[in-house]
């Protein structure tokens, strides 16, 4: 008895902490997603689920946008993280632990104040843009801030150390003799990287994609603060939903709607890496 209690004794406190916090949540904006009425009035539970097409077809724009905007940063990340971290994980030597530091160290700042950070960086009087007019890449009068560049920039800045880290435990855990056998057998560095090194990143390319576009899909600061109102992403809407316009049911429907899109494309992802890389990102 003893034997089969104590494993529900470990893991009891995470399963009661996800039942209140996460369970009675989702459950609880469920019933709010399909209940109709007014801030005034209050709203009643009429299983309207309408509400959820309605939300699909006004805000079709603000779900593309989002979808849109993630996935380029997601790929930026994937594009700039991997080879910090294939140097990081075999190159860096004695420096790896400082590497690593510098990695992380956004987070020690306030998520709004790094962002914050790229309008002055972005702002039509900054060195970036007076750079790019220079060498013809904008105009006199062009600009990148209050632009979708400003918001893609501003995600991709934001969430790259999600993708570099995991990255990195990926390229880490991959024995350099595996690379050795591969070039004794006449493979070149490119095909020993191709053949070897990215089939064995494949959990972490997998993990560090799930870590950049999920938040990056509901993400609303940059889009706040780096873009205008023609830039904003469907994490805005329900932002603005929630706290200023007060309706619950259609912020509810939109928030599940994005979920649904989201759990649909991870889905395919992992079918394209491959279940058995799913697995293996999991553990």
């Amino acid at each position: 008895m003893r034997r089969k209690l104590l494993p529900w004794l470990f893991i009891g406190p995470g399963l009661l902490w996800l039942i209140i916090f996460f369970l009675y949540p989702l459950l609880n904006q469920a019933s709010v997603s399909l209940m109709t009425g007014n801030p005034e009035q209050g709203y009643e539970l009429t299983w309207a689920f309408h509400n959820y097409w309605d939300a699909i077809s006004e805000y079709k724009v603000q779900f593309g946008r989002s979808i849109v905007y993630a996935g380029i940063s997601t790929l930026l990340c994937l594009i700039i993280g991997f080879p910090l971290a294939y140097f990081t994980a075999f190159h860096a030597g004695r420096w790896k632990s400082l590497i690593l530091l510098l990695i992380i160290l956004p987070f020690f700042m306030s998520y709004v104040l790094r962002t914050v950070a790229w309008q002055l960086i972005l702002s039509d009087d900054g060195t970036v843009v007076s750079f790019f007019r220079t060498i013809g890449v904008l105009s006199e009068d062009g600009r990148l801030l209050a632009s979708s560049t400003a918001v893609i920039a501003g995600i991709t800045y934001n969430f790259l150390p999600f993708m570099a880290l995991p990255l990195y435990v990926a390229l880490e855990k991959i024995d350099p003799r595996l690379l050795e056998a591969a070039t004794d057998l006449y493979a070149s560095r490119a095909t020993a990287f191709r053949k070897v090194t990215v089939p064995l990143a494949l959990p972490g390319i997998f993990a560090g994609s799930l870590l950049t576009f999920i938040p990056a899909c509901g993400d609303f600061i940059n889009a706040a603060l780096l873009g205008t109102p023609q830039q904003y992403m469907i994490g805005n809407v329900i932002q603005s939903k929630f706290l200023n316009i007060l309706d619950y049911p259609q912020a509810a429907a939109l928030s599940f709607t994005l979920m649904l899109f989201i759990l649909i494309g991870i889905f395919l992802y992992a079918r394209l890496l491959g279940a058995r890389n799913l697995t293996q990102a999991a553990i």
